[in-house]
């Protein structure tokens, strides 16, 4: 059977969500300060990318106060005295020493690091591509001479996955995820070779933060339940097994545990959170409803309905909503929207409801 997507409106209040794409950063990159509570709910942010700027404004200004980044680089350069180790073999290979001079090898503590390569690249993009307010601009223009000695990339070459974190650089953890997320927005524009930056995140995007969000909410207000991205594995019945190592691997979102139950909650952030068939059915996406099934059953090894799944959506503004209770088999299964419009407290709120169903 064929299927075709609702179609979302535009979210007419963005100033709520921006607010909380805040709070959802501040939790997924473990910068909370105050209990979690919004530290820029008195702003206005009409773009997305003001709010980005804003939190790298405020930042690196804290971060120049404290110390930019610095780490150590191996160099290799020919000098008049001795610095380092002398590499005799690039020194006899370039007459360094009828010149009197040596090739030395050294290290040298400096600022030109990939956290720090990284930041000047967004602030250059926001200030030059982003929907960012004029007085936004100015403050990024302030902070660039503090990094006129760092090397300027293109976002193109930056490989997230060689980020690391020390203890001098922990600070930057969120202001890496502000800059991952501005560069995913970064897509190509009908005009070749140009480059454009959204006015909001890509969905891809967007859904990795949520995710985040959510595992690291849970992770600091209710570390009693054990929160983690679990793996579950197979319940297989091991009499006729083969091939078992073909089966793809069960990595949940988050996993809940208090007592002997046990909540598997699968994040979903779309931008259309129902389909439709071709007769105009509307239902839950097939594919979610078998992964948090599948999920459910197999990590419920005794049998007793002691699992539960909540395939959890961002809420959209779409007209019906996913809004599911049944059990299935014995295992209670449910679709859940949680609404990033509202306010932090109710968004909260609804958080702290689904802790329930481990009661």
């Amino acid at each position: 059977m064929g299927y075709r997507t609702e179609s979302r409106n535009r979210v007419k209040d963005r100033s709520i969500v921006i607010r909380n794409v805040y709070v959802m950063m501040a939790y997924a990159f473990r910068d909370i300060h105050q209990n979690g509570q919004d530290r820029f709910a008195s702003e206005d942010f009409d773009t997305i990318h003001d709010l980005f700027a804003e939190i790298l404004i405020r930042g690196i200004g804290s971060q120049v106060k404290r110390g930019l980044h610095r780490d150590y680089r191996r160099r290799s350069e020919e000098l008049a005295t001795v610095r380092g180790r002398i590499d005799l073999t690039r020194t006899s290979a370039a007459l360094s020493m009828v010149r009197g001079r040596v090739v030395c090898e050294f290290d040298e503590y400096e600022l030109d690091t990939l956290h720090n390569r990284i930041l000047k690249c967004v602030m250059i993009l926001l200030i030059r591509k982003g929907s960012v307010s004029r007085e936004r601009q100015d403050a990024l223009r302030r902070l660039l001479p503090y990094f006129d000695s760092v090397e300027q990339v293109a976002p193109v070459s930056i490989r997230w996955s060689q980020l690391s974190y020390s203890r001098s650089s922990a600070s930057y953890r969120m202001l890496m995820g502000t800059c991952e997320l501005v560069i995913r927005g970064l897509l190509p524009t009908e005009e070749p070779g140009a480059n454009s930056l959204l006015s909001w995140v890509t969905d891809e995007a967007m859904s990795s933060l949520y995710e985040r969000f959510l595992l690291e909410y849970f992770r600091l207000h209710h570390p009693e339940l054990s929160p983690a991205a679990a793996k579950v594995r197979w319940d297989i019945d091991g009499e006729h097994a083969s091939g078992t190592d073909q089966l793809p691997a069960m990595y949940t979102d988050i996993t809940l545990r208090r007592g002997g139950r046990t909540v598997i909650i699968d994040a979903k952030y779309y931008s259309k959170t129902m389909q439709v068939s071709q007769y105009g059915k509307s239902s839950i996406h097939s594919a979610n409803i078998y992964q948090i099934l599948a999920y459910t059953k197999n990590a419920d090894v005794s049998r007793n309905g002691s699992v539960s799944g909540i395939l959890l959506y961002a809420r959209t503004d779409a007209g019906l909503q996913p809004d599911l209770n049944v059990t299935i088999q014995g295992n209670r299964i449910a679709a859940r929207t949680l609404d990033l419009k509202l306010p932090w407290d109710m968004l909260r709120a609804q958080l702290e409801e689904l802790t329930t169903w481990l009661d």
